[in-house]
């Protein structure tokens, strides 16, 4: 299945380019970088030299593909990564 905005929250997120577009911590706003590792509840993200965690629940998130720009809410991405791909790949069938 082929990454596009319509089911990128079935798709590994893991080297997209990704920018926080808005968070309860304004700290967070728009740091940008590359996904590099996810878990349940953080995207860690390689930018300016560094890795940084950001916390999934309280961002909302800008990933690039290669149709343009998509924003998801974060707290739709708190998941296993495997947990939320296998069931909303099994939804999508």
């Amino acid at each position: 299945m082929k990454i596009k905005p319509s089911n990128i929250l079935a798709h590994e997120l893991i080297g997209l380019n990704v920018k926080v577009v808005d968070s309860r911590d304004p700290t967070l706003n728009n740091v940008e970088g590359m996904v590099v590792y996810e878990t349940k509840k953080t995207l860690q993200i390689y930018s300016a030299g560094r890795v940084k965690t950001l916390p999934k629940g309280v961002c909302r998130f800008a990933f690039q593909l290669p149709q343009g720009v998509v924003e998801v809410d974060g707290a739709k991405l708190v998941a296993r990564p495997e947990e939320r791909v296998k069931k909303l790949r099994v939804r999508a069938r």
